[in-house]
């Protein structure tokens, strides 16, 4: 029995089906991303969080819904905030929280799951991505923050990528507003020039690589590991560790994962856009390496047995 047999007609029929399902997706994520980045000024957003540590958790994990950004763009504006004083739980739980608990995504997930379950599909990676980000920033809220930061972040940190870091304008008023919105669009689209590359580049790698395991692989040698419910799950959350791609168009790939139980897919879409090799790095001009660490175990264990636990069984009941 031969286990890899490529074709270039099946690679690239599978290839161009995934690009033209999930780019326009990565588009419009980062012009959104963009725009807020440079528009929204971190005020705004740390605004909108009660004074009370329990509701203020609750809040952040849904200003994703009101500034939706995939999970690249979290950390500038995450950096921004906790320079206005908004509490670490906060920022690690919107920072989380975010790439999920997003209309866009949304939207994404339940038009790559068409005929598997999508609203179904869409509510539990909402819902369970919202719970989980809100556990990890209760859990933060005890540790104090200065232990956990980089040092002199919040006094002293900028983010080379935001709009507020422009000198002032001099001229009249009018002048200064139009200059001003002219040199925050121009940012705008540059933030989001690097985001939709930088997010485009990992889709494509991630779209070649689902197009050539459902088409060249051959599905009796992976059934093993797609049958066994524990390595189903660490699989799928290892490899989107592995592939980082953006939150506005995992869900494409998740979907072509057809041998992989649901739980599994779940796990891939939860996982990968709260930590994954390039937010390691991203993470790490935030915190502490030992804060990043300990947030990628803690995050894997629990998304894994999240899903292990509820997922399927959610699945099997919506099935009778």
């Amino acid at each position: 029995m031969r286990w890899f047999a490529f074709s270039w007609q099946n690679f690239w029929f599978s290839f161009l089906a995934l690009v033209f399902e999930g780019v326009p997706f990565i588009l419009l994520g980062s012009l959104i991303s963009g725009i807020i980045g440079s528009f929204v000024p971190a005020r705004v957003i740390s605004g909108l969080l009660p004074k009370s540590r329990f509701p203020a958790i609750l809040v952040s994990g849904l200003l994703g819904v009101i500034f939706p950004v995939c999970d690249c763009g979290t950390v500038p504006i995450v950096r921004r905030i906790l320079k206005k004083g908004v509490p670490l739980s906060c920022g690690i739980t919107y920072m989380l929280a975010s790439p999920i608990v997003n209309p866009l995504v949304i939207i994404s997930t339940i038009i790559a799951f068409q005929g598997q379950a999508p609203l179904l599909t869409a509510g539990l990676r909402i819902g369970f991505g919202y719970f989980i980000a809100v556990v990890i920033g209760l859990i933060v809220s005890s540790l104090p923050s200065e232990s956990r930061l980089q040092k002199g972040l919040v006094t002293t940190g900028r983010s080379s990528r935001t709009a507020f870091t422009i000198a002032p304008l001099y001229g009249s008023g009018s002048e200064k507003m139009e200059a001003g919105f002219v040199r925050k669009a121009s940012v705008a689209v540059r933030m989001a020039t690097d985001d939709f590359l930088g997010t485009g580049f990992y889709f494509m790698i991630g779209a070649a690589i689902a197009a050539t395991f459902n088409t060249a692989v051959n599905q009796r040698v992976i059934l093993p590991l797609a049958s066994d419910s524990v390595l189903s799950i660490i699989s799928m959350m290892t490899l989107a560790g592995i592939l980082t791609l953006c939150s506005t168009s995992d869900a494409f790939i998740a979907a072509t994962f057809v041998t992989f139980p649901s739980a599994a897919r779940m796990a891939f879409m939860i996982f990968g856009p709260m930590f994954d090799l390039k937010l390691i790095f991203l993470y790490s001009s935030l915190f502490k390496k030992r804060f990043v660490i300990a947030l990628g175990v803690g995050l894997f264990f629990f998304v894994g047995l999240i899903c292990a636990i509820f997922v399927s069984e959610l699945y099997a009941i919506q099935d009778l």
